[in-house]
């Protein structure tokens, strides 16, 4: 049988959500998140609370952890007004550029932050999971930061369509490990590095990639990442002279996207937009849109909304962008959708194809394809909201994706300039 969502005050769930109330005692995000994992990891899960607790609130980890975003990461990523777009969509476009932190995505603030965390706890070994790549580069770049041994579990398909992640985290030393099993793609690294973790709690750490899993993860990493949006609120206030009508990012497990949205959730002006992959249809198998088809249940130690079938079995998805490729979500975003604070929706992949050609051709920027799932429906706001300002948390570069793009966009690019056309 699967789970239903308990009766919701949904006055109350978004009072308490723009309070700050949330995740309460129990790690638990209104009726969503908890700790759902086998009895061998609770004492894991128990020290890194208390890690948590001692070291998120400690002047000396903050101090440490600034330095390396300042002086390694890159930090404060730049906010660019894309003026070309701003012209051709008819509203005032902002980016929130954190393509250009180092490793080129906002995966490398989490991953100094809990390899540090990591560090102090007395772990001897690091593992992660990945999907597109960049959580996995960033967790190897952090390891060779601080000397420490780091082990990357990659489904076998998203090893094909991100080879070029894979060569940079063997540059930099470490360990990668494909994942033959399930759907081979993100979800079955995360029950690898699981499985990996269950077996010996005591000396490795796991460096979770998104607001998932199990508590305290979905609050860690939220906090980890909150530095976007900390930045992106000072930035439009000096640069577009106030806070933006609209807030909008990509969402697969949702870290990117909470650590953007979360310093604006209070600003009740400022409508907060979720762009899911959309995929091929709205069939299940054919998206990734979780928080537009979902429904309830547990995946990966956290209750939250997934991809399942009436029988309660969770589903392969689809979409372009192997970091979105993910049949579940934080449970933070979930109480946002319920709350009626933040809302979702999809782009397809042909909308995400679209996005990264203009773009390219018209701010010289390339862009991750995840992120240009936000850049569509910030697109499709534009049109129907014209004259109106909107912030993008642009949350990646496209680098990594050039052996996408090369079978797809540039492929169909190259036919018609054969064909004479532009």
């Amino acid at each position: 049988m699967i789970a239903s969502v308990p009766a919701i005050d949904m006055k109350g769930l978004l009072a308490d959500s723009i309070s700050g109330k949330f995740p309460d005692a129990r790690g638990r995000f209104g009726p969503f998140g908890g700790a759902y994992v086998p009895e061998t990891l609770i004492p894991a899960l128990e020290r890194l609370e208390g890690g948590v607790r001692a070291h998120l609130t400690s002047a000396k980890f903050h101090e440490r952890f600034r330095y390396e975003l300042s002086t390694w990461v890159g930090r404060p990523t730049a906010m660019t007004h894309a003026a070309r777009l701003s012209q051709a969509w008819g509203a005032q476009l902002w980016l929130k550029r954190e393509d250009l932190a180092h490793t080129g995505a906002h995966k490398i603030n989490n991953a100094i932050g809990q390899a540090l965390l990591a560090q102090e706890l007395g772990a001897k070994r690091i593992i992660a999971e990945t999907g597109a790549g960049q959580h996995g580069v960033a967790s190897a770049a952090a390891c060779a930061r601080l000397g420490m041994p780091c082990t990357v579990y990659m489904g076998e398909i998203d090893m094909q369509r991100q080879a070029p992640n894979v060569g940079r985290m063997r540059l930099m030393g470490a360990t990668v490990v494909p994942v033959t099993s399930g759907d081979r793609t993100l979800r079955a690294a995360i029950d690898e590095a699981m499985r990996d973790w269950v077996s010996d709690p005591t000396d490795t750490y796991y460096l979770l990639g998104s607001v998932v899993g199990p508590h305290p993860y979905p609050y860690l990493v939220r906090e980890l990442q909150a530095v976007i949006g900390r930045e992106a609120r000072a930035q439009m206030k000096e640069q577009a002279g106030g806070l933006p009508d609209a807030l909008i990012a990509c969402v697969g497990g949702g870290s990117n996207s909470i650590g953007l949205f979360h310093a604006f959730v209070p600003d009740e002006a400022v409508q907060i937009l979720g762009i899911e992959a959309g995929g091929r249809g709205r069939g299940l198998g054919d998206n990734a849109a979780t928080l537009t088809h979902g429904r309830p249940g547990v995946l990966h130690g956290t209750y939250s909304l997934l991809l399942q079938d009436e029988d309660g079995q969770i589903q392969e998805t689809h979409s372009i962008s192997a970091g979105l490729d993910y049949p579940g979500v934080g449970p933070e975003h979930a109480l946002l959708l319920a709350a009626g604070r933040v809302h979702y929706e999809a782009a397809s992949d042909a909308e995400a194809l679209a996005a990264i050609k203009e773009c390219c051709e018209m701010e010289g920027i390339l862009p991750a394809i995840e992120s240009a799932h936000a850049l569509a429906g910030a697109k499709r706001w534009a049109q129907a909201n014209p004259g109106r300002r909107i912030l993008v948390g642009l949350s990646g570069r496209g680098d990594k994706d050039m052996s996408t793009l090369e079978r797809t966009l540039i492929a169909a690019l190259e036919t018609r300039a054969a064909a004479g056309e532009r």
